[in-house]
């Protein structure tokens, strides 16, 4: 018998909902242009020293700031921190696609996942942030939460399958439909010839 168990703890009766996330950054322009190209963040404001950036309703969702005497980090790959923040497309299709257009830019890429309640591609930030764009494997929250809370398969592999994402464009341009391309990315049939040994993020600078 497994012996994984779920460490959830006691959480607030009301509980806030997450609103955004701010960087300090010393490429504040390049920062912003990437995250605008990528997920499609557009600059509620852009000053000299710092950048509100929004794709939906709220005034922000990441911010940059930029003041004086910041410093680059040293070792940033193997330092705590934030790993990466994420994105979430509605359909396989608009996942799918934004990953081709990203791709035909030159924007690849360094981790490729089926987590088992999403499909995920991880990106760097020109300051070497990850960046998840996924899309959700139930296409509904409330089954997905409910997986990733019983089933054993998670608990026991949280990474998840790799995929080469090229497999996945292949096998959508032969019909396959998203279900069956989940089902067979987990089964192993679109893993890529070079698995990543770690999940580190790729040191830039």
């Amino acid at each position: 018998m497994s012996t994984v168990t779920n460490r959830a703890t006691s959480r607030p009766i009301v509980a806030p909902k997450l609103h955004h996330t701010t960087f300090t950054t010393l490429r504040l322009d390049e920062m912003v242009a990437w995250y605008e190209n990528a997920v499609g963040l557009y600059p509620a404001f852009h000053g000299d020293q710092a950048a509100w950036l929004t794709n939906d309703e709220a005034n922000h969702r990441i911010a940059f700031l930029s003041p004086p005497g910041l410093k680059h980090p040293v070792d940033k790959s193997h330092s705590t921190g934030v790993h990466h923040t994420a994105f979430e497309y509605n359909t396989f299709d608009q996942w799918l696609d934004n990953y081709i257009r990203l791709r035909d830019q030159g924007i690849l890429p360094f981790l490729w996942l089926d987590h088992g309640i999403t499909m995920s591609v991880y990106y760097q930030d020109p300051d070497g942030n990850g960046v998840e764009i996924q899309v959700d494997c139930f296409g509904n929250w409330e089954d997905s939460k409910q997986w990733i809370s019983s089933a054993l398969e998670f608990a026991e592999n949280p990474i998840g399958s790799w995929f080469d994402p090229e497999k996945l464009v292949q096998a959508r341009a032969e019909g396959l439909d998203f279900a069956e391309i989940h089902r067979r990315t987990r089964a192993g049939e679109y893993t890529p010839e070079n698995i990543p040994t770690d999940i580190f993020l790729p040191e830039l600078y």
